[in-house]
């Protein structure tokens, strides 16, 4: 039964696939120890041409910074926990997080395809956020989703009207909620002029 955090919780614990939390930069190392420990590791990754003023070098990075999973951490979870560099095994309370076969399976298979791969902030519809290139680049509005597309609301608070644009939800951020800028509603603006 999957939760608001896309995690389930299961009664099979031993067979079902985990999130583990790393310190910075350790997941390479963290998914070789727990290997060597005879577990089943996932480390989705994805490569990224990193450029310094006097070379370039192709990286091979976390599509999760911090994050690897594991089957199997149910009955090992001393073993997991004591590795170095894992911080803790995500859980709900006394009970493993676990994380859905199908959302491994699709990002296993997202991998192995010919399309560029990259990490990306996540998104709910509903959620405020600003575009982050073309020509909308700064424009802020809410986020929703129409069948298969995703659009960008923007509207006018004054004249409660709103309109749509279709935009690539790769094409925008998330931002923090708006802040007020101490405009007056129209009726108090007649009154206070």
């Amino acid at each position: 039964m999957p939760n608001s955090d896309g995690l389930s919780v299961v009664r099979n614990e031993d067979s079902a696939w985990c999130a583990l939390y790393t310190r910075h930069q350790h997941e390479k190392a963290v998914a070789e120890m727990l290997e060597a420990k005879g577990l089943e590791v996932f480390l989705p990754l994805y490569d990224s041409i990193r450029r310094w003023k006097d070379r370039s070098k192709m990286l091979s990075l976390p599509l999760f910074p911090c994050y690897v999973f594991v089957r199997g951490a149910g009955n090992r979870r001393l073993q997991v926990v004591s590795t170095p560099g894992v911080h803790m095994i995500l859980s709900h309370g006394e009970r493993l997080a676990t994380v859905p076969e199908e959302e491994i399976e699709a990002i296993r298979r997202t991998l192995a395809g010919s399309l560029r791969v990259e990490p990306h902030p996540f998104l709910k519809v509903g959620e405020r956020v600003r575009v982050t290139r073309g020509t909308l680049e700064g424009v802020e509005g809410i986020l929703v989703r129409k069948k298969n597309l995703f659009r960008l609301i923007l509207s006018v608070s004054m004249l409660s009207q709103s309109v749509a644009v279709e935009i690539d939800a790769c094409d925008v951020e998330p931002v923090g909620p708006r802040e007020s800028v101490g405009v007056l509603p129209a009726v108090q603006l007649a009154r206070a002029g």
